[in-house]
């Protein structure tokens, strides 16, 4: 394929690093909405990249050929080069690698929507993060001790414990090893003002139980009904999850002082404000040494299907990141 041309307002990045995210496995088994809504299929995946800029288009003055540069894109992420809106481009911070900054947006943005934008949670809450030391989670216990919380960390293998403790977690639940919500109910014995969910049916319900008054459920994933291995989703289990997913009721959230609240990072990239603002934040955290980039692991492009299967597999720390 050729290599993309600019339009007016856009930035082409010749890649040096693809971040992988578990909404890219999403996107392959064709069951992923905003995908299907923007592009259809085939599509390539891919929501965040960094690299040099390669060319920009008229109407671009701040940024040049030769800058250092990540950013996110509404797909095409797994590719040589990449063409970007303008507003999604932003300048490498300084000391990092390619790989840690192509690690970085996804899953902080994710973070930050979810616990600052969402819950809003009040200094010294009670915040349960599920897949604590996996992307997202990781970066949602960093921000949660930026912003005063006590974070409780749910983390699925002894080898994730101590990570999760380093970025913030005062408590860590190994669910592989502890009763996840006996020793939950033990860390917030009055429950929990946020819950951060990305698990599913396997969870959902049990997360909203464990919730205090008044108490918020944030949902951004349904990770446990995809398949952990064999990289295609079972259609059969698919159906039973989707029959066991919980149902709230406005009757009994009203009643129970509780809020449910979810979302798609996929449909914020065109909301300028929510994006300025959220990389603004995170990258003057970033600048102050508050927030440290995920522990990233690499694979090259053409072994994208390995990086799949180890993201599947449940096992992985951090970020896995793609190197043309």
């Amino acid at each position: 394929m050729s290599v993309p041309e600019p339009g007016a307002g856009e930035v082409v990045i010749a890649t040096e690093a693809v971040g992988v995210n578990y909404a890219d496995c999403v996107v392959r088994m064709g069951l992923y909405a905003s995908a299907r809504e923007y592009v259809g299929w085939p599509i390539t995946p891919g929501f965040e990249v960094a690299g040099t800029v390669a060319a920009v288009g008229r109407d671009v003055t701040d940024v040049s050929p030769g800058m250092r540069v990540f950013g996110v894109t509404r797909f095409d992420g797994y590719a040589t080069h990449v063409r970007i809106p303008r507003h999604q481009v932003f300048a490498l911070p300084a000391g990092w690698t390619m790989a840690q900054a192509a690690g970085f947006p996804a899953v902080f943005l994710t973070a930050y929507y979810a616990l600052w934008e969402l819950a809003h949670p009040k200094p010294g809450a009670n915040v349960l993060v599920h897949s604590a030391a996996g992307g997202v989670g990781g970066a949602l216990l960093q921000i949660g001790r930026i912003a005063g919380c006590r974070m409780v960390g749910v983390v699925g293998g002894p080898h994730k414990v101590a990570v999760a403790r380093e970025l913030g977690a005062e408590v860590v639940i190994d669910k592989s090893r502890e009763d996840l919500w006996v020793v939950a109910q033990h860390a917030a014995p009055r429950g929990y003002d946020v819950v951060l969910d990305a698990n599913g049916p396997s969870t959902l319900r049990e997360s909203y139980r464990h919730l205090a008054s008044p108490g918020k459920l944030i949902i951004y994933g349904f990770h446990s009904m995809l398949p952990r291995q064999g990289g295609r989703p079972n259609f059969a289990r698919l159906a039973w999850d989707w029959l066991r997913t919980p149902r709230f009721n406005p009757l009994a959230l009203t009643n129970d002082n509780t809020s449910v609240l979810a979302f798609n990072l996929s449909y914020l990239f065109e909301s300028r404000g929510v994006l300025q603002e959220a990389m603004t934040r995170l990258l003057g955290w970033v600048e102050a040494g508050r927030l440290v980039a995920p522990r990233v692991t690499t694979f090259p492009l053409d072994q994208v299907a390995d990086a799949h299967r180890a993201l599947e597999s449940g096992t992985t720390v951090g970020k896995l990141v793609l190197i043309p």
